[in-house]
């Protein structure tokens, strides 16, 4: 008898261990951590976009509000590269991605003006940012954004030169933290 629960054991082990994985995906309590893991495995670098196939944002005229709910005008940020960010603290690509995103904006803060933009409530994402240990520049949706920074999916992260021209455009997880991102930024004026 005990050679064959150990024979059983042998040839089913992976199925068994699947079937707890599902189960364990299944409850609601930890099923975000394994969601933000697996995407942290799968996130590779993003890559930059041929040079015939980019955009160009021309119109700078775009309303958000910042951290301390204060209207601004995206226009503040016309000659200057910047990374736009769309995300939510329920979005396990979000989440997966955002402590790369730390490590580039603690880096590049004086080089790059970042926006993490989200649609949630500002308690919801203080509380969020204090839990993770992150101090990114959060801004909130008042209006929506040009035509060339539109997105429907969530994450969502561009990076554009001082021209405007979008050189990465990516949407889900990422590895934001490479060293193509990285050369990519450093080759910015």
């Amino acid at each position: 008898m005990q050679e064959k629960k150990k024979n059983f054991l042998q040839k089913h082990w992976s199925n068994i261990l699947f079937g707890i994985l599902i189960v364990l995906i299944i409850i609601p309590q930890t099923r975000q951590p394994i969601q933000v893991f697996l995407n942290r495995i799968i996130a590779f670098s993003p890559t930059e976009i041929d040079e015939s196939d980019r955009e160009t944002l021309k119109d700078y005229d775009w309303y958000i509000k910042n951290e301390e709910l204060n209207t601004v005008n995206f226009v503040k940020s016309k000659g200057k590269p910047v990374l736009v960010n769309y995300w939510a603290t329920w979005c396990a690509p979000c989440i997966a991605e955002m402590p790369d995103l730390q490590k580039l904006y603690t880096d590049y803060k004086e080089k790059v003006d970042f926006y993490f933009i989200t649609s949630e409530a500002p308690e919801v994402v203080t509380s969020f940012l204090e839990q993770e240990n992150l101090n990114l520049p959060v801004y909130y949706f008042l209006s929506s954004p040009p035509d060339v920074l539109q997105s429907s999916s969530l994450p969502t992260t561009f990076l554009m030169d001082a021209e405007g021209e979008i050189l990465i455009k990516k949407t889900g997880a990422a590895n934001w933290y490479s060293k193509t991102v990285r050369a990519t930024i450093d080759k910015l004026k």
